[in-house]
């Protein structure tokens, strides 16, 4: 197996990958990991001691449950998986409280948090906004989950596509084909149609060129893929990929035991 990177972006939650002499199965197990096993942070319980706001107590939770939390992997375990079996600790859970008193806009970075290296990703979430003596104080309880459970706890997004592999015949109208690609693949070099390799990791196969020119084959390759990543923000894509190998190793060499 062989990989490339072909993107990050500057705040590192963005990242591409060429993976190159792999199946279809491992590249859609990984995707699966990534989604659905990687744990990360996120408010399960709230316990609300004033809410005179617009917004009804379950909306509130709701909104709070979806806010992306800083997480650290090394500190914090899954509950089922924690000494204490479930009961709740300062290993497995994380208290955030609030208490605000209108006339303000209510933000993610209000919260208040007893551990200094979790916070929110984006302060600027808002959750409510409070009128003239309007209140909210509550009590709330975080967790690592899994996104298997529940969104709240996915980390990003993953996908995959294969290596776009085109095949041009003779087309009578190149310059048609060329203007119907939607991400510039192809040009025009001495009247005939050519493809650009600096954009042809653009391709989505989407077969606008085909369905101009019969003679042009498009197909994604069957052993070499293009596979993109966005963290929310909990983790970086670093930490993401790496604890979703993890992962897949440890279920294989559970699963071969087993066997």
């Amino acid at each position: 197996m062989n990989i490339e990177r072909l993107y990050k972006s500057e705040d590192g939650l963005k990242q591409r990958f060429i993976i190159r002499g792999t199946t279809p199965a491992f590249m859609n197990s990984l995707r699966r990991a990534i989604m659905t096993y990687v744990p990360t942070l996120a408010i399960e319980d709230v316990e609300f001691r004033k809410n005179s706001s617009a917004l009804y107590d379950e909306v509130i939770a709701h909104r709070l449950g979806l806010i992306p939390l800083k997480t650290d992997l090394e500190s914090y375990e899954l509950p089922s998986e924690c000494s204490c079996k479930g009961e709740g600790c300062s290993k497995c859970q994380l208290k955030i409280t609030l208490d605000k008193k209108g006339p303000c806009t209510v933000y993610a970075g209000d919260l208040k948090i007893s551990d200094p290296k979790i916070k929110p990703v984006y302060p600027k979430i808002p959750i409510v906004k409070l009128l003239k003596n309007q209140e909210l104080a509550f009590e709330a309880i975080a967790i690592l989950g899994l996104g298997k459970e529940h969104a709240k706890w996915s980390p990003g997004h993953a996908y995959y596509q294969g290596y776009p592999e085109i095949e041009i015949g003779k087309c009578a109208n190149p310059e048609e084909v060329k203007d119907a690609c939607p991400k510039g693949v192809f040009l025009i070099k001495d009247g005939n149609l050519m493809i650009n390799e600096e954009k042809i990791k653009d391709c989505d196969l989407c077969r606008a060129c085909s369905d101009i020119c019969d003679a042009i084959k498009v197909r994604g390759s069957r052993t070499d893929f293009i596979f993109s990543i966005e963290s929310w923000g909990q983790l970086d894509v670093d930490e993401i990929i790496n604890y979703a190998l993890d992962y897949l190793k440890k279920t294989t060499k559970d699963f071969k035991k087993s066997l």
